[in-house]
């Protein structure tokens, strides 16, 4: 089949998400102006630099509260966020953190969550993440609005910091595949990283870690 967007495409759902698989589920917790705690996760999201080592996420639809949603708000107004990587194990906190809640509520109390400190900004990391990153945020985009006339705001930050846990490294080496990383597929499907593969570049000369 084809067709175009603005047209529709006749399916019973939106078949837009399923097309780009899988995606990485950012995990962004914030702290707003007042001192409020947030996470929710976004799968619209990604690595989109390595030197500086940037990542983004993309924020879209209303706050039950209206306007914008807190991640995207508090990344704005504070500058700050932290980017955790969510997995297997706390899948179902980070579905609980995803709900429609007023902007006084603190997500990771509703997931039943452990505040840890970061270093170098001040939002908490997800204790239960084997992967945090401390984030500056470097730029935050206005993309066109939606036909019910909804928001879509681009964060992106700068990582200046990296928390790895200890059981996250073998032989110096990030184990993906020990860490069973969740992505978003379309829908309401997701997909689990439980496996990994290596494949060494053509003009590589050491192996498939380049």
């Amino acid at each position: 089949m084809f067709y175009e967007p603005k047209d529709g495409h006749g399916l019973p759902r939106n078949p837009f998400n399923a097309c780009v698989v899988p995606r990485p589920i950012a995990w962004i917790s914030t702290l707003s102006e007042d001192g409020v705690a947030n996470l929710a996760p976004f799968s619209h999201s990604n690595l989109v630099s390595i030197t500086p080592p940037m990542v983004m996420f993309s924020c879209s639809g209303r706050h039950k509260d209206g306007d914008i949603k807190d991640s995207a708000l508090n990344a704005e107004l504070t500058g700050e966020f932290v980017y955790n990587m969510a997995t297997w194990d706390n899948r179902e906190a980070m579905n609980l953190s995803s709900g429609h809640v007023e902007r006084s509520s603190d997500e990771f109390e509703i997931a039943g969550l452990t505040k840890a400190p970061s270093v170098l900004i001040k939002p908490s990391r997800v204790a239960e993440a084997p992967i945090n990153l401390e984030c500056r945020t470097w730029k935050v985009i206005e993309l066109p609005s939606a036909g019910d006339g909804s928001r879509t705001r681009m964060v992106i930050g700068e990582v200046v910091g990296v928390h790895i846990a200890d059981h996250a490294l073998t032989d110096g080496y990030v184990d993906t595949a020990r860490l069973k990383p969740v992505s978003r597929l379309g829908y309401m499907d997701y997909a689990v990283v439980d496996k990994s593969f290596t494949i060494a570049r053509p003009d590589s000369k050491i192996g498939g870690r380049a």
